[in-house]
């Protein structure tokens, strides 16, 4: 998988710090929700549906986040998850996601993480350039990241995508929405998809999805309704361990639909998904 061109960035700015600090502020907000986790998570209100939750550490790590950003780069903009969007000057945006899948968070289950990247452009997925990202899993500590050009790691050693050598074979990971109709859809798709593959996982975290991509533990992954934090630092560590991460009807990943995965096995399972029109788009007959 060759890395996009690098982009103009503002002077004295290298990928390598952009890297570092994305790690820094992702386990530091990982330290937060980790430490100041109670044994009885509270809601503190909904998003986009009542089993949407947002819970008070879920806005305590990202403005943990958001002093640390303005504290090392005041002049970047940031998008978070939780709170009122930053404008900056630099041409820079840091993509938050304070606590990625934090319904398990609420029941205590493991796989939550922390997401933090950094994107040259406008800070939406059909139009950036993710510079450098980085995903920590607060549970159990694994964190991976990557910058543009430079590969991906986690705990610092290098990873790189799997493959299952087949459609048949892969271990596919997906995740279901929160809206009851997107969610019966969702079903409907998983009805075709499964019995072509080995198997599914849903983890309930797009981030560690993607990185579990990255690293060889899961075949392929694809999900309808990422937002852009859901997606911003997993896709890059997935890209740089060279993962095609893209949409359907070549377009881009995005809310739409995302499908990441070693390049030959994407096309395949992007077939399926596009003949059982996964993505809505109505361009194929629902069966």
């Amino acid at each position: 998988m060759i890395s996009p061109a690098l982009p103009e960035l503002p002077d004295g700015v290298t990928v390598t710090a952009l890297r570092d600090l994305a790690v820094r502020l992702a386990t530091a907000a990982g330290a937060l929700v980790r430490e100041g986790r109670p044994d009885r998570v509270v809601v503190a209100a909904t998003k986009s549906s009542a089993v949407d939750p947002v819970t008070v550490m879920d806005r305590a790590s990202e403005e943990l986040l958001r002093e640390m950003i303005a504290a090392e780069r005041p002049d970047d903009a940031i998008l978070g998850e939780e709170g009122d969007d930053v404008a900056g000057t630099s041409g820079l945006t840091w993509v938050l996601d304070p606590i990625d899948g934090t319904v398990n968070y609420l029941y205590g289950v493991a796989s939550w993480a922390v997401s933090v990247a950094v994107v040259a452009g406008t800070p939406e997925p059909a139009t950036w350039t993710v510079l450098a990202g980085c995903v920590h899993s607060v549970a159990d500590g694994r964190t991976w990241s990557a910058g543009l050009g430079e590969g991906a790691t986690r705990d610092g050693a290098p990873v790189r995508v799997g493959s299952a050598g087949s459609l048949g074979a892969s271990l596919v990971g997906t995740g279901f929405g929160y809206d009851a109709g997107r969610r019966a859809d969702q079903a409907r798709v998983l009805a075709e998809v499964l019995p072509k593959i080995r198997d599914i996982r849903r983890l309930g975290s797009a981030a560690i999805d993607l990185c579990l991509l990255a690293d060889g533990s899961i075949d392929l992954y694809y999900e309808r309704g990422l937002n852009p934090w859901d997606m911003a630092a997993g896709a890059v560590v997935a890209t740089e361990s060279g993962a095609v991460v893209t949409g359907l009807r070549g377009g881009p990943a995005g809310n739409a639909m995302t499908v990441a995965g070693p390049a030959d096995l994407v096309a395949q399972l992007a077939e399926i998904l596009e003949a059982a029109d996964a993505d809505g788009a109505g361009s194929a007959e629902i069966r």
